[in-house]
């Protein structure tokens, strides 16, 4: 069942907006095709909050009707204002999410508009609201706890989506996280180069070398293992993604290296065996915090004495986690189920707490996240109609420019950040 999402009726001789009326799949996107319930005590309050915080933002926001807000900036669209004040009444910043998914409001220049809220992000709530986070906020799902039984359907729900999808805006070595370039702005054809130079400051981090016995928690499509093969090691690594495996299966062996490189479908909690370096890239955010202390706990078990651990994760500020820890958010809900982006003092108070393990170095690139993203997003919308033909409705399209944007929009913000972090155990220098 389809269900057309379209804006209001424009009043008489108000001046017009194109529309961005689309089908909705209402099996595949329940909660995009339908308004979710809310009293109207609730949508008049959001209506105050989202007005209230939008006439002071360095934006544009054009109403249908000819209203406008904002004191100036990138311009946003909104064609259905009354769906928009439910949907952050019933949701918050889901219901934003999926107002955009919906089509009832959009930007010429998405990821300007997301930055300007990324940079306002503690502020767009009333104090006196933000204390009451608790009582209004959505909470996370206990079906979505990455428990052993339920982060393989967690994972799944996105690295299983479809390797041809992933190909379509990644480069050449298939490599899902932040580069690090040389010259900004960067080109695509620069991302393989910026790639392997994340990759190999990640082994170096590690002190990866010949014979040394690595583990690589999260797989991706294997270019991680098959640059740490390159340097003479034998890798174990592992993945709970079908699709990813078999891939990087494929690419493992057409470089040579089958004989060196072990793709296990296995739980990270459930590895064996010590380790003179373990490797894991933007793995962390999919652990949930519950479970940080068994991840930390798994990295040290693993390590053989006198080894390093090198870690790539996304983080954001430690106040911006304490405060929204337990809600329930867009990218949870339609990207990476059960995920949590922590911060390093995260880290480093789980580590301490859990573990003998220090961190001692960590660099931050977060510049160079928002420069990966901004090429994955033009070359996914460039080959939207490739896109379409595997399969993936507007809704998801709109979906994904969403989340590459929104997360273009945190790392340029400063709201995000990704760092490479090195971990040595008690009596390593």
């Amino acid at each position: 069942m389809s269900v057309s999402v379209s804006p209001s009726a424009r009043p008489a001789g108000a001046a017009p907006l194109p529309a961005v009326a689309h089908p909705v799949d209402a099996a595949r996107w329940p909660d995009v095709a339908r308004l979710p319930k809310a009293s109207a005590a609730r949508t008049a309050v959001a209506r105050g909050i989202v007005r209230h915080a939008l006439a002071g933002l360095p934006l544009t926001v054009k109403f249908r009707g000819g209203k406008t807000l904002g004191t100036g900036g990138p311009v946003m669209r909104v064609y259905d204002p009354a769906a928009l004040y439910r949907r952050i009444g019933a949701g918050g910043l889901i219901g934003f999410g999926e107002a955009y998914m919906a089509g009832e409001w959009t930007a010429e220049d998405l990821v300007g508009v997301l930055t300007v809220l990324a940079d306002n992000a503690a502020t767009l709530v009333p104090p006196a609201l933000q204390r009451l986070r608790g009582v209004w906020a959505v909470k996370q799902p206990q079906a979505r706890r990455n428990t052993v039984e339920n982060t393989r359907d967690n994972i799944s729900h996105h690295y299983d989506l479809s390797n041809d999808l992933f190909s379509l805006f990644l480069d050449d070595t298939l490599t899902y996280s932040s580069a690090v370039f040389r010259t900004f702005p960067a080109t695509h054809e620069l991302l393989p180069a910026a790639q392997h130079r994340k990759i190999d400051r990640l082994l170096d981090l590690a002190e990866v070398k010949d014979g040394s016995e690595v583990l690589e928690i999260g797989t991706g499509w294997g270019e991680l293992a098959i640059r740490a093969a390159a340097r003479g090691a034998r890798v174990t690594t592992v993945t709970l993604s079908v699709e990813q495996r078999e891939l990087a299966l494929r690419r493992i062996a057409d470089a040579g290296f089958a004989d060196r490189v072990t793709v296990l479908l296995r739980d990270y909690r459930k590895v064996e065996g010590t380790y003179d370096a373990v490797v894991s890239v933007e793995m962390i955010e999919a652990v949930g915090e519950e479970f940080w202390p068994a991840y930390f706990a798994t990295l040290e078990r693993r390590l053989a004495p006198g080894g390093k651990i090198a870690l790539q994760a996304i983080t954001m500020p430690d106040d911006r986690l304490r405060a929204s820890s337990t809600t329930y958010t867009w990218i949870q809900k339609y990207v990476f189920p059960g995920g949590l982006i922590p911060s390093v003092e995260a880290v480093e108070r789980t580590t301490a707490a859990h573990t003998g393990l220090t961190v001692t170095r960590d660099d931050g690139f977060g510049v160079h996240y928002a420069e990966t993203l901004r090429l994955w997003r033009a070359r996914f919308e460039a080959r939207a109609d490739e896109v379409e033909a595997l399969g993936f409705d507007t809704t998801f399209r709109r979906m994904w420019s969403f989340y590459l944007a929104y997360s273009e929009a945190g790392f340029r913000s400063g709201y995000l950040d990704v760092r490479q972090l090195q971990l040595t155990g008690k009596g390593t220098r």
